[in-house]
């Protein structure tokens, strides 16, 4: 009877929900896990704005400064900075060079009056010996349209002022190479029929802020021989150089250098049937200006 009592009492002091010692561990204890926040129910939704908002000018600054004054300071603007025509020449080479022991003078210039997409360009360049007519001697006429940053196509006439009287229709490209590089390159159709080409690359190389090196190069390609111009089928003839320049002013640069040039294949008999060398170099001096 005691030990009936003891049990009942034994079980009554114990705690709710205790376990049998050799039984696995209670699960019912672990830590549940936590449940997702729920979805960030996003931005506040703006206030419309007033309607008093666009009932001012259509410019800011017309409200401050008045519409008259800031139409004329729109129009300087689009003057200075939009779509207007400037002037531009440049003597590239107007140089003295001494070759084979004869003194020889020497032009290339170029100009263009136009917008940055549109210009009529003009090109001339020639050479002779001092107190003679210039042996060599041209000027071209061009229309050229922008079609890619930095570069223009071009298309018109060039004229042989010395020489067999010939007149070319022009066809070319003209602009900025990577890492700096001018080109010019063109084809030609004279009036008999002639196809030649002529790609020049020139690039500057700053010694210092005043002092520059140009190197240069020049070659010019036929498509047929042409025995009154001397010109042979192929590559006719390439001049490499290098013109060391000061600048005086940004917009003028005497300059000295050296030039080496090569007739090639049937041009090379062409200049030996005339008495020339088909290859010379030529030392000079001259200067550099546009405007």
């Amino acid at each position: 009877m005691k030990t009936a009592l003891f049990s009942v009492v034994l079980l009554a002091a114990s705690p709710v929900g205790a376990q049998d010692p050799h039984a696995g561990p209670d699960m019912s204890d672990m830590e549940k896990p936590a449940s997702p926040a729920p979805a960030s129910p996003g931005p506040t939704m703006e206030t419309p704005p007033p309607t008093a908002a666009g009932s001012g000018p259509p410019r800011a600054a017309d409200a401050i400064w008045g519409i008259e004054a800031m139409a004329a300071s729109r129009e300087d603007l689009r003057r200075t900075h939009g779509d207007f025509p400037v002037l531009w020449f440049q003597g590239d080479r107007a140089e003295a060079q001494v070759r084979d022991g004869a003194a020889i003078y020497l032009w290339d210039i170029q100009g263009y009056y136009g917008g940055p997409t549109e210009r009529l360009w003009f090109k001339s360049e020639g050479e002779g010996a001092f107190g003679e007519n210039p042996e060599d001697a041209e000027a071209q006429a061009l229309y050229a349209k922008a079609f890619a940053p930095f570069w223009d196509v071009q298309a018109g006439v060039r004229h042989d002022i010395a020489g067999p009287d010939t007149t070319h229709a022009v066809i070319g490209v003209q602009g900025l190479a990577p890492y700096m590089f001018e080109v010019d390159a063109a084809l030609f159709l004279s009036t008999r029929g002639d196809l030649t080409a002529r790609i020049e690359a020139e690039i500057d190389q700053r010694i210092t802020q005043r002092l520059i090196l140009q190197p240069r190069i020049e070659a010019n390609f036929s498509a047929q021989n042409i025995p009154q111009l001397g010109i042979g089928t192929g590559l006719d003839q390439i001049e490499v150089g290098a013109r060391l320049r000061y600048e005086i002013a940004r917009e003028f640069a005497p300059y000295v250098g050296i030039e080496q040039s090569w007739h090639t294949g049937r041009s090379a008999a062409f200049a030996r049937a005339r008495g020339e060398d088909r290859s010379a170099t030529s030392l000079l001096v001259g200067i550099r200006f546009w405007f």
